[in-house]
């Protein structure tokens, strides 16, 4: 799964296709707008013995989205898809 992160005011859809450019096989890849999606979408997803490694933001708990500074946190997220904390 390929997602933006911290698109500021560049296209999300630019980011993901200079990220897609690098890649061996990028028809193998699925492509997802939205970050909070894109990690919702990979979890929800997985099966039994997969293995999602969510990488990118690290310790940031924030998104910039324009000019926008958004509470986000990937750590948070997956932790609450994951029934670890309500």
């Amino acid at each position: 799964m390929v997602t933006d992160d911290n698109p500021r005011t560049e296209e999300p859809r630019a980011i993901i296709n200079d990220i897609l450019a690098g890649m061996l096989d990028a028809g193998q890849v699925r492509v997802m707008e939205g970050r909070a999606e894109a990690v919702t979408n990979a979890i929800m997803q997985a099966k039994d013995n997969d293995v999602v490694l969510i990488a990118g933001k690290g310790h940031e708990d924030y998104q910039i989205v324009g000019t926008q500074r958004l509470d986000y946190s990937d750590r948070v997220t997956a932790a609450r898809l994951l029934g670890v904390i309500a």
